[in-house]
């Protein structure tokens, strides 16, 4: 029998002060309207092993989603029926749910069953399903990547068995054969991360195989805003490869030459999160798209510097960051500004190539998620013109919180759909 859940301004009688929801007879109500704690309701109801839900009465699209939010857990098949909404905001809500079931599922999925080729092919599948006339792409795996100059997805992916893999996907609405894109996304796929040679401790690999929440990310955000109505050409650039250890595998020291020309020494294997994007950063330039974002769980010290709430943002171009923070407070989902200037892409200095991958030492030292994003920042053109690096901070949680399950969250999702929308 589903629970019948209502909401409710009024406070509720004969609980302890501050509980959010009160019992019924095969009902709960929550005594909130306000989203965040709507969301800490479902998880407290799913946490009490609660798993069929009937929403009723009056219910908003964000108070709704709100609750599915929360309500989800990848350990229980949790059913929910919404309440009524205009079909407009039925759509939208329909929408979200679907791409987040799918970004999760993505980030939540074993490292032994997402090898590289199956994520770039599983997101090729998912953004086609949505569109499937208006979307082509391409899979270039194994040695072609280092053939075609793929140097870094090349590099990181090659101490494995099973190849890093690029995918470059176009999705064109338009008469037109091979538009410029508005937009060219690109992803860190990294569907598993020891940390090379650099190898992380085993408390800090356990969960390495969300390392591909950029990937998952900014595809799902490309999924919303086809769902939304893209009218517009986009281009999505994901780089995906195991980061292991092997005869085979990149070591410290070895020089990376981009077909930029930029050499990059490895001086930390596990600071291989910028080392793919790099290629997927000069594909975006290629494309001639105005607006270039990448999504990447790129650095611990982002999350050190923010905690597991916010998103980290970074750009050389201040108009295009200030809108993008817009669109987050729009989407309801937290971001925040970190520096980046343009010495920081010389933050890692070099004896012997143009650059270094990292600093080698814990994190990167101090400064760590700036000095990466100014390591990318020698991958994108103009200066950066129209450049978005978003460090995903809040894309997993290791064990359940009062609103989250343990898991993935897929916050960022919206904020880049709505991008790509306006």
């Amino acid at each position: 029998m589903s629970l019948q859940v209502f909401l409710s301004e009024q406070e509720a009688d004969n609980v302890w002060q501050g509980n959010l929801v009160s019992y019924g007879q095969s009902q709960a109500t929550i005594h909130s309207l306000d989203p965040e704690s709507i969301q800490m309701a479902a998880r407290k109801l799913v946490t009490n092993g609660v798993s069929d839900f009937e929403l009723q009465g009056d219910w908003s699209l964000e108070n709704q989603w709100a609750f599915f939010q929360g309500s989800y857990d990848p350990k229980i098949d949790v059913q929910l029926e919404y309440a009524e909404l205009a079909d407009d905001e039925a759509r939208e809500l329909d929408a979200r749910v679907q791409v987040s079931r799918w970004i999760r599922s993505m980030v939540n999925e074993t490292p032994e069953i997402l090898a590289p080729q199956v994520l770039a092919q599983e997101a090729a599948d998912f953004i086609q399903s949505l569109a499937p006339e208006n979307v082509s792409y391409e899979i270039v795996a194994g040695e072609d990547l280092e053939k075609a100059g793929y140097i870094g997805t090349w590099e990181v992916g090659r101490g494995s068995t099973r190849p890093p893999a690029i995918l470059k996907l176009v999705f064109n609405p338009t008469e037109e054969p091979n538009p410029v894109p508005a937009a060219a996304l690109v992803g860190k796929g990294i569907t598993f991360d020891s940390g090379g040679y650099s190898i992380k401790p085993s408390a800090g690999m356990l969960n390495m195989k969300a390392d591909m929440g950029g990937a998952a990310t900014i595809a799902g955000a490309l999924g919303l805003a086809i769902l939304r109505g893209l009218d517009k050409p986009v281009h999505l650039y994901l780089c995906c490869a195991e980061n292991l250890i092997s005869g085979h595998a990149y070591k410290l020291g070895d020089i990376l030459t981009y077909p930029n020309g930029v050499t990059v020494e490895i001086k930390n294997t596990d600071a291989e999160g910028r080392v793919v994007l790099a290629d997927g950063l000069l594909l975006a330039s290629e494309s001639g798209a105005p607006t270039i974002i990448d999504a990447a769980t790129l650095t611990g010290a982002a999350v050190t510097a923010l905690g597991e709430d916010y998103n980290a943002v970074f750009a050389l171009d201040d108009m295009a960051r200030s809108e993008y923070l817009g669109m987050t407070q729009l989407e309801n989902e937290r971001h925040w500004p970190l520096p980046l200037e343009l010495f920081h892409a010389n933050k890692c200095a070099s004896s012997f190539a143009d650059t270094a991958n990292s600093r080698p030492v814990k994190g990167g030292g101090p400064g760590g998620a700036s000095n990466a994003a100014g390591f990318l920042s020698r991958f994108v053109r103009d200066e950066g013109k129209g450049w978005l690096h978003i460090d995903l901070a809040a894309a997993y949680n290791e064990s359940a919180s009062s609103k989250w399950s343990a898991g993935g969250t897929g916050i960022g999702f919206r904020s880049i759909a709505r991008l790509l929308l306006d």
